[in-house]
C-alpha cells in the first residue's frame, strides 16, 4: 500500500458491522472517522496505538492489532499516538444504548465513580460483586475497571498539562492520581513522554494560568458524524432557566452557559455552537468548551455531563440508517442530518424541572427561592439549581417534594449507571409523577436513546432502538401533538392564545395548572 491511504466514498455500514477484523482494517485503511472510539488499532512495529482515522501511513495488516478500548491497548504495552490523540475520541455509542452490566459500568466509570469510591463502590452501585464486574469488563473490553479509570485519569492529566500552568504536584492530584510518582510513571507509559515534555509541546498554544484563571480550561468535546448544532442550541435556548442557564450570541455562533453542582465544588460551563472540524477526517468534529471550576478534580465529571447534555457519543449513522427506513421519517432525517437527542447536565435537576412543569419561569422561581447563590455571580448566572435534599421539605408542589425525597434517600436512582427500567417504575409510582413524566426523565436524565411517545402506534417498534431520535425529528418538523409528549411539549405546536390559556392540554399536563401568582413561593406551591 502507498503512503497515502485509499480515499473511498462513505459506505452505508454502521458501527454494528465492525465486529470482524477485516472490516476494521478497511476502516483504518480509509481513515474512517465514524469508528473513532468504537475500536482502536495498534502497530506492533512502532508500539503505538491509534484511532481508526489517524492520518499516519497505513501499517501492513500483519502488523496491526485491534482493541476494544484504549485501556486494553495500554495494558498490552502500546502508547498513545501523539498525532491522532486516540484518548480524545468520542465515547462508544453502545454505552448509551445498552442497559446491561457493562454498559452501566462504563457510564459510571466515565462519571468518576472508581476514582471516588473504588471498584467496591462501582460494584455496589451495579449490584454485583467486584469479581463479577472485573470479569465481565475484562472479557468484553480487554481491561478491568481500574485500568479503564486509569486511562481516563491520564487523559484528564494531559488536558491539564496542556491547558493550565498548574504545578505538576497539584495537577497530579487534581487528575485523580494517588501520588506524583504514579502520575509520572503513567504518563511516560501511556504517552511515551514525561509530563514536562507534554507541557512543553503545548507552549505554542493558548493556555490558562492555573487555579481561578479567567480563561478557564479549554476543551474540545469530540463527536462523530454530522452534528445538528442549530437544533440543539434552539432547544437549549428555549428551555434556558434564568439564573442557572443562558444562551448568548446570534444564531450560528451562540454560546450556551450554565452553572454546575459537582462532587468537589461548583463550575460554570461554556459551549460554543459552531462545530470545529478535524482536518482530513471527514465526519468528525468537536464543540469548543471552556470550564471554570472551583476544584479541578471535577474536570472529568463536568466534561462527561456536558457530553451527555449535547449527546456527543451518539452514532448518527446507525440512527439515520434505521429511521430512514420509515417513510414518514426518511425526509426528516435527510433534512436534519446529525440531529441529537439532548440529555441532561444534572439528572436530578432535569427530573425536578420535568415534574415541576410550567416552563423556564417556574423553574427560575424555584431557583430564586431555594437555589444556592454563587460566591461570585458570572453575568446572569447567579445560582446553582437546588439539590433534591434542599427541596424534600420545601414549600413546593407535593409531586416535587415526593420526587426530591425519593432522590435524596436513594429510593429512586437516576444517576449515570442507574437501571433505567427500575428507575422508570420507581418514578411512575411516585405521587404526582405520571408515566409520561417518567418517560421524559428516562429519555433526558437517564439518556435512553429508545424512548418514544407513550401513545405511539405499531410504527414505533420499527424505530427501535432509536425512538428518542425519531421523536426529536417529529418535534422539530412540527408533526407531534401536545399529547405525544405531555411532560415536554413545545409552545409552537399550538396557537399562542391556546398555550397561554392552557386549552387543549391533557388534564395531567404539568403546565395545565400554571400559577398566576407572582410571588416565588406562592407560585411554586400552586404548581
Amino acid at each position: 500500500m502507498s503512503d497515502s491511504r485509499r480515499k473511498r466514498p462513505p459506505r452505508s455500514r454502521t458501527l454494528d458491522g465492525m465486529e470482524d477484523e477485516s472490516s476494521r482494517y478497511e476502516a483504518v485503511a480509509s481513515r474512517d472517522a465514524r469508528f473513532d472510539g468504537e475500536f482502536f488499532f495498534a502497530v506492533v512495529t512502532t508500539g503505538i496505538y491509534c484511532r481508526p482515522s489517524c492520518p499516519a501511513v497505513t501499517p501492513k495488516r500483519e502488523n496491526v492489532r485491534f482493541f476494544p478500548s484504549a485501556a486494553a491497548a495500554q495494558g498490552a504495552g502500546f502508547r498513545a499516538c501523539r498525532r491522532c490523540r486516540p484518548d480524545a475520541v468520542p465515547g462508544s455509542a453502545g454505552w448509551n444504548v445498552r442497559a446491561d452490566l457493562v454498559g452501566r459500568a462504563m457510564r459510571l466509570i466515565d462519571d468518576g465513580v472508581v476514582d471516588r469510591d473504588g471498584v467496591a463502590g462501582l460494584a455496589a452501585r451495579l449490584g454485583y460483586s467486584p469479581r463479577q464486574v472485573q470479569r465481565q469488563l475484562t472479557a468484553e473490553l480487554g481491561a478491568g475497571p481500574v485500568a479503564l479509570a486509569r486511562a481516563r485519569r491520564a487523559h484528564t492529566a494531559r488536558i491539564l498539562l496542556q491547558t493550565t500552568a498548574l504545578p505538576v504536584t497539584e495537577l497530579a492530584f487534581a487528575a485523580g492520581f494517588a501520588s506524583v510518582r504514579q502520575f509520572n510513571a503513567t504518563m511516560r507509559e501511556i504517552y511515551g513522554s514525561t509530563p514536562s515534555d507534554l507541557r512543553a509541546a503545548a507552549r505554542g498554544r493558548t493556555a490558562g494560568t492555573g487555579h481561578g484563571t479567567p480563561g478557564g480550561i479549554p476543551l474540545r468535546l469530540a463527536f462523530r458524524g454530522p452534528y445538528a448544532a442549530r437544533e440543539i442550541f434552539d432547544d437549549l435556548a428555549e428551555a434556558a432557566v434564568p439564573g442557572i442557564e443562558e444562551v448568548t450570541g446570534a444564531a450560528g455562533a451562540r454560546t450556551y452557559r450554565r452553572t454546575l453542582r459537582l462532587t468537589y465544588g461548583t463550575g460554570i460551563a461554556e459551549v460554543g455552537e459552531r462545530p470545529g472540524r478535524s482536518g482530513g477526517r471527514a465526519g468528525s468534529g468537536w464543540l469548543d468548551c471552556r470550564l471554570h471550576l472551583t476544584d479541578l478534580r471535577d474536570l472529568p465529571a463536568a466534561s462527561q455531563r456536558l457530553r451527555r447534555l449535547f449527546d456527543l457519543d451518539a452514532d448518527p449513522y446507525a440512527v439515520a440508517a434505521r429511521l430512514s427506513a420509515d417513510p414518514l421519517l426518511r425526509p426528516l432525517v435527510a433534512a436534519r442530518p446529525g440531529l441529537r437527542s439532548p440529555g441532561a447536565a444534572d439528572p436530578a435537576e432535569q427530573a425536578v424541572r420535568t415534574v415541576l412543569g410550567g416552563g423556564p419561569e417556574r423553574a427560575a422561581a424555584l431557583v430564586r427561592a431555594y437555589g444556592k447563590p454563587l460566591d461570585t455571580p458570572d453575568g446572569t448566572l447567579t445560582h446553582l439549581f437546588p439539590a433534591p435534599a434542599e427541596l424534600a421539605g420545601a414549600d413546593v408542589a407535593a409531586g416535587v417534594r415526593a420526587l426530591c425525597a425519593a432522590l435524596a434517600d436513594g429510593t429512586v436512582d437516576i444517576g449515570a449507571g442507574a437501571d433505567r427500567d427500575a428507575a422508570e417504575r420507581a418514578l411512575a409510582a411516585l405521587p404526582g409523577v405520571g408515566p409520561a413524566a417518567a418517560a421524559v426523565i428516562r429519555r433526558r436524565a437517564l439518556g435512553d436513546p429508545d424512548v418514544g411517545p407513550p401513545d405511539a402506534g405499531p410504527e414505533a417498534e420499527r424505530r427501535r432502538p432509536w425512538r428518542s431520535y425519531a421523536l426529536q425529528h417529529l418535534r422539530h418538523a412540527g408533526r407531534t401533538a401536545a399529547a405525544a409528549d405531555p411532560a415536554e411539549h413545545r409552545p409552537e405546536t399550538h396557537r399562542p392564545e391556546e398555550h397561554r390559556s392552557g386549552k387543549h392540554r391533557p388534564a395531567d399536563h404539568p403546565e395545565a395548572s400554571e400559577p398566576k401568582d407572582t410571588g416565588d413561593h406562592a407560585a411554586l406551591h400552586a404548581a
